[in-house]
């Protein structure tokens, strides 16, 4: 009896075997759709800096399975804008070039600059890596620009200087041209680090300007978008087409007031004289991308202002509205 019991013991596990191996394909199969189909996306809070607008160029999203070039541009916006370090997501199977898009968006550093631009100062990264796996598995690890530390000190410097230059009864324009006037009035353009790629200055970020005194175009127009986002105003930064040659990079503010997009340089505002003396001007102070254009024509032909439009084409539409 024993015997009879091991042996149909022995058979059972024998077709069992034997049907697990007939079938192994389509079992595996079934195992990995059922991965594919229900990734784990981990959500975070994002931190208090995360914007709710959306833009033409890039949108906040909740989907985090990729369909398309778009989708994967808005993913990244997402978690650059939400603060994540770090964040994981899939790509699907039928979107076939879900991993060529993103390694073509991961390596090209003029696109993830753009993205850069349009979330908050204390957002935007010095690094982001992407790690891609032939799985459709993706890795995001996201160094950010501004330390905590640096984020408190200067979180203390801009309340102070908004407590005492505005007040409630002030419009937006006023509001705006307090600051853009203190900015360029308590700092200089940091003429080392645009010679020599090097200063003791931060001012590449709004620390210089804000704390030490030295500001580049960067540095200015960080200070101002943090002011612009305190006020609630909607902005993005706008950055040179590098594409296009005989071009350095340069970096200004774009914000919405009074129904229109409209440009705003700091650098240009407060330029390097030949005689030491400070200077302040507001030639290129709330202008429309035409008053822009024609700002820079004169002896001398400015291509710092030559953008995408694609990219930023809020700035070339006029709403009125």
């Amino acid at each position: 009896m024993k015997f009879l019991k091991n042996n149909l013991v022995a058979i059972c596990c024998s077709i069992i075997i034997f049907l697990v191996a007939f079938h192994i394909d389509d079992i595996s199969t079934k195992i990995a759709s059922s991965l594919e189909k229900n990734p784990e996306v981990v959500l975070t809070t994002p931190n208090d800096y995360k914007k709710d607008d959306d833009y033409i160029y890039v949108q906040n999203t909740e989907d985090f399975v990729p369909l398309s070039y778009q989708d994967i541009l808005n993913i990244y916006y997402t978690i650059t804008n939400s603060g994540y370090k770090s964040f994981t997501f899939y790509c699907p199977s039928e979107y076939t070039n879900c991993l060529d898009d993103i390694s073509s968006i991961s390596n090209d550093p003029e696109i993830l600059t753009n993205i850069n631009n349009f979330v908050h100062p204390y957002n935007s990264f010095s690094n982001i890596q992407t790690i891609i796996a032939e799985s459709g598995e993706i890795n995001i690890n996201v160094n950010y620009l501004y330390t905590e530390q640096e984020i408190n000190v200067l979180n203390k410097k801009v309340n102070n200087i908004y407590n005492s230059l505005i007040k409630n009864d002030m419009t937006d324009y006023e509001k705006i041209k307090a600051i853009h006037d203190y900015i360029i009035n308590n700092s200089k353009y940091d003429v080392e680090r645009n010679d020599n790629k090097d200063s003791k200055y931060l001012s590449y970020k709004a620390y210089g300007p804000l704390i030490q005194g030295y500001a580049t175009c960067s540095g200015y127009t960080d200070a101002m978008a943090i002011f612009l986002e305190k006020m609630g105003i909607k902005n993005f930064k706008i950055a040179t087409e590098l594409m296009q040659e005989d071009i350095s990079g340069h970096v200004w503010n774009a914000l919405y007031l009074d129904g229109n997009w409209v440009n705003l340089d700091l650098t240009w505002d407060d330029p390097v004289s030949d005689d030491g003396q400070d200077y302040l001007q507001h030639k290129y102070f709330l202008i429309s991308t035409e008053e822009l254009i024609k700002a820079d024509a004169g002896n001398v032909e400015v291509k710092d202002h030559l953008f995408s439009k694609r990219t930023y084409p809020e700035v070339t539409i006029v709403s009125n509205s």
